[in-house]
């Protein structure tokens, strides 16, 4: 599940649409309060010019024909049948009612309709009000929730439009973690769909070049162990020794590439990490010495013997190897302390300060120009390695020694 912070585009369309929605429903509130008071008090109007006009003819103080002319625009009816009359009064609201010298009034309210009810003595009338508009706020109410519904419609639409930016964030993440296993491809026209596509087919051109390399490195292995190991085997026919052992020295460089080149394939491939198990430091500093075939009397070691890492073996064996060749190899006295001391793993060889800096020597086939042991992979091999198991890899040199460190080393217990 996704969590949405405050900054996020979904927070930030959700509250736009519920600020539009607040709005229109206080305007709708204004509106009706508004409407029913410009409406209540058109109707009080005409209904006292009518109740008023009508009293002054019962008391004949106007004529029966100035009575019509009073009120002939005022949409009014009769109801002359006794009983309907009788029935509607007791059945019906009173609204107002307002007594004077000459008579009485009152509106009145029955089925959603208004009727004027006028009493002069013994004389009772009932008007029904034709023109009083008694699904006036029904209308109202209607157009309201049509323009609700459009926000919300409008809202779900947008929601759905953007929603695959959630999936394409996914597949992004993934794509940073290292994951080439990805799918955000969109069947829709918008710009986010071609975003989504085109973030898809670059994933895909890199998955394919990502696969043509790997073939082109496992085809290179693959062809030169063979001549490689007939090569080793046609050396120890050699009489002369000293060019026995100077194609020995060739082979054995050519295999140290393949070897490496093996790492990095490894690395960059994504599947680095696949065999992470926990393993004694000690081991693996052991197995690092066999593999940089070095004598143990050029080595110190300073560490905790039940000390355990969670690595993958191989790997982290070979940029510990890698480290030890390197500072045997470049120190003045040929000799190497492997110490930790916290969350630190060090190695601490007597020498001159690199002339650049480690940024400089951890890219690929980079070395000292004054050396040719090796190939420059060395360090770019064991940076990379360093990274995979989120470790910083860092250098510093202190009264003629250089300090070559893991650091972080705790968050591999």
């Amino acid at each position: 599940m996704i969590k949405i912070s405050k900054s996020s585009i979904f927070y930030s369309i959700t509250f736009i649409f519920l600020i539009a929605l607040t709005g229109i429903f206080l305007a709708f509130l204004f509106l009706m309060e508004y409407d029913k008071k410009e409406y209540t008090d058109k109707l009080n109007q005409k209904y006292s010019i009518i109740a008023r006009a009508t009293l002054f003819h019962l008391n004949n103080f106007i004529t029966e024909s100035e009575l019509k002319e009073q009120i002939e625009d005022y949409q009014l009816s009769k109801i002359e049948d006794k009983k309907l009359m009788d029935f509607i009064i007791s059945q019906s609201v009173v609204i107002q009612k307002i007594n004077s010298k000459i008579g009485a009034s009152a509106i009145l309210k029955y089925q959603k309709y208004h009727y004027l009810l006028i009493q002069h003595e013994d004389s009772i009338l009932l008007f029904k009000d034709e023109d009083f508009q008694p699904h006036r706020y029904d209308v109202i109410r209607g157009i309201f929730g049509l323009i609700l519904l459009i926000i919300i419609v409008a809202y779900i639409m947008t929601i759905r439009k953007i929603k695959p930016l959630r999936k394409l964030k996914r597949q992004m993440d993934k794509f940073a973690k290292g994951s080439l296993d990805i799918n955000c491809k969109s069947d829709g026209e918008d710009e986010i769909s071609e975003v989504a596509n085109s973030f898809h087919n670059a994933v895909e051109q890199i998955q394919k070049l990502n696969n043509s390399r790997q073939l082109f490195l496992r085809n290179i292995m693959h062809e030169l162990k063979t001549p490689i190991t007939k090569g080793r085997i046609s050396v120890e026919m050699i009489q002369d020794e000293k060019q026995k052992k100077r194609l020995i020295g060739v082979f054995e460089k050519l295999e140290l590439l393949i070897n490496e080149f093996a790492s990095i394939e490894q690395i960059t491939s994504g599947a680095g990490l696949q065999n992470v198990k926990p393993a004694r430091l000690l081991d693996i500093i052991d197995e690092s010495i066999d593999l940089a075939m070095v004598s143990t009397d050029k080595i110190k070691i300073e560490v905790d013997e039940d000390l355990i890492l969670h690595v993958d073996f191989r790997l982290f064996t070979t940029a510990i190897k890698n480290l030890i060749d390197n500072a045997i190899k470049y120190s003045i006295d040929h000799f190497v302390i492997i110490s930790t001391s916290k969350d630190r793993l060090s190695f601490i060889s007597k020498g001159s300060a690199l002339q650049q800096s480690l940024e400089h020597y951890v890219q690929p086939f980079t070395q000292e120009k004054s050396t040719n042991h090796g190939f420059g992979l060395g360090l770019y091999i064991v940076d990379n390695i360093a990274k995979a198991h989120h470790l910083k890899f860092t250098y510093k040199h202190n009264n003629g020694y250089n300090y070559f460190n893991f650091e972080k080393i705790d968050s591999l217990l």
